[in-house]
């Protein structure tokens, strides 16, 4: 499954030099870690992001947002958005401030 790349460019962008910041493949797309913790990543031609357990029903509630769900069961704490919803520089920084700073909550892997 492909991914998109110039989603995927404009998280290097905003995630910038931090050299705590790692890519890897996952989920057929790719995935951004801090310090080895998954925080965003894009798979097809979304976005997803960690958002932690406590985060789920608040993240869902906003436009564009859906569970994340790859085995028919969702994953609380992580959640899809459509690439729609994050057209706007603004709000894909949000979402990924959002991801990072929790991955950062997370003891280093």
């Amino acid at each position: 499954m492909a991914y998109d790349e110039g989603l995927a460019e404009r998280i290097r962008e905003r995630l910038g030099t931090d050299p705590g910041i790692t890519e890897k493949r996952m989920f057929g797309g790719i995935a951004f870690l801090h310090r080895g913790n998954m925080a965003v990543g894009v798979t097809g031609d979304d976005l997803m992001v960690r958002v932690g357990p406590d985060a789920t029903d608040e993240a869902l509630a906003r436009p564009g947002a859906r569970a994340f769900d790859m085995t028919g069961r969702p994953m609380r704490g992580w959640v899809l958005v459509e690439s729609s919803a994050v057209a706007e520089d603004k709000v894909l920084g949000e979402w990924i401030d959002e991801g990072d700073a929790f991955a950062a909550s997370l003891p280093p892997k």
